[in-house]
């Protein structure tokens, strides 16, 4: 190696700003090229609807002569140019389909970036592997997509399965009534492009005391806990034949077909919980009724009352509607005792009801009917 030649050590490290647009380009699939009047040129797609797009995807917008887009986003433009005209989905669905997708996408790509992040940081990695972040996400960008990709077809051909099975179900021959938390109820029915009405049992299920025990926890310990949490509820939702809808800092909120399912994923969560050291006690609250299903998200008044049942509901206690009391009606295995009304946010006369499972060896006690 003569003098001119540097060495390995010798080499400068590129900087943030460099190694950014490197590893930036890499993710992109290339170099943010066109301005917003290029891509609406180059798509056919008006460039009103290209910021609603852009906006609904969770984007802040941009100048309108600032070069931020690539060849990438003129091919997503055109993809949803495709969709619109095979009749697949709509001008406005196009814009809720665009901010479901960032919504759900955005929480999976932050936990992605951090993840890599602290891989490329390592302590135990070389400077040369430490000059080379772009050279790392370009090997790691399709392992990942192959990754996602294969998750998602799986939840699809499992979400689609559910829908056909729910096809071929009687549609109700009464007509659909409206309740007061503005979802018809009657049995399941359309409710416009990405949404659906169906009777389903909710479940909201917190951990007691949460705030106060995250005020003696540092960082690492309160990653732990929620690990934890989240790990156990996933793994009882599923094996229930449930579906966790999204996890909110210390609650999670789950839906089911039936009302006996939900019966047993929250007892099952709590009898966990209760022989967990590490975790706080539990609490859930469900209830039965029309459920609306909209791109990924549940709402409707069981939605409603479920959260308000968890908010009164004592540690280690599952409380449930009147409705939901109803369902489980007749089928063994469960305790089921009425309690005085409460007044909750939206609701002055709530009445609950103690769910327990019933103990071998113990006869169910009585109590007024839930209804």
């Amino acid at each position: 190696m003569s003098a001119a030649e540097p060495s390995e050590e010798q080499q400068p490290v590129p900087g943030a700003a460099e190694r950014g647009r490197a590893v930036e380009e890499v993710l992109l699939g290339g170099a943010r090229t066109w301005t917003r009047r290029d891509i609406a040129e180059r798509s056919g797609v008006g460039p009103e609807r290209t910021v609603q797009i852009w906006r609904a995807l969770g984007f802040p917008a941009v100048g309108d002569d600032v070069r931020a887009f690539t060849d990438a986003d003129v091919d997503a433009l055109r993809v949803g140019e495709r969709l619109i005209e095979a009749g697949l989905i709509t001008e406005e669905s196009e814009t809720m389909m665009a901010r479901a997708l960032g919504h759900h996408l955005s929480r999976l790509a932050e936990w992605q970036a951090h993840t890599l992040w602290a891989w490329m940081n390592h302590e135990s990695r070389s400077p040369s592997e430490e000059r080379e972040p772009a050279g790392h996400a370009a090997a790691l960008l399709p392992e990942l997509e192959l990754l996602q990709r294969h998750v998602w077809r799986r939840h699809l051909a499992a979400c689609t399965a559910r829908v056909l099975a729910e096809a071929e179900e009687d549609v109700p021959a009464e007509p659909r009534q409206e309740q007061p938390g503005g979802v018809a109820e009657g049995g399941p029915g359309p409710s416009g492009e990405g949404a659906d009405v169906r009777d389903r049992a909710v479940g909201f299920t917190d951990m007691v005391g949460y705030t106060r025990m995250t005020r003696g926890l540092d960082s690492t310990e309160l990653v732990r806990v929620l690990d934890r949490f989240e790990r156990l509820t996933g793994d009882v939702v599923a094996e229930g034949r449930g579906r966790v809808v999204k996890t909110i800092g210390d609650e999670v909120l789950f839906v089911c077909e039936a009302a006996s399912s939900a019966a047993d994923i929250a007892l099952e969560l709590t009898a966990r919980a209760e022989t967990d050291q590490e975790l706080p006690q539990l609490r859930t609250g469900l209830a039965y009724g029309a459920v609306l299903s909209r791109f990924g998200d549940v709402y409707g008044a069981a939605v409603n009352i479920a959260a308000r049942l968890t908010a009164v509901a004592r540690p280690d206690a599952v409380l449930v509607d009147t409705a939901f009391a109803g369902e489980l009606e007749g089928l063994a295995g469960y305790e089921l005792r009425v309690l005085r009304p409460v007044s909750v946010r939206g609701y002055s006369r709530l009445r609950p009801v103690l769910l327990r499972p019933v103990r071998p060896g113990r006869r169910p006690r009585g109590g007024r009917r839930a209804g």
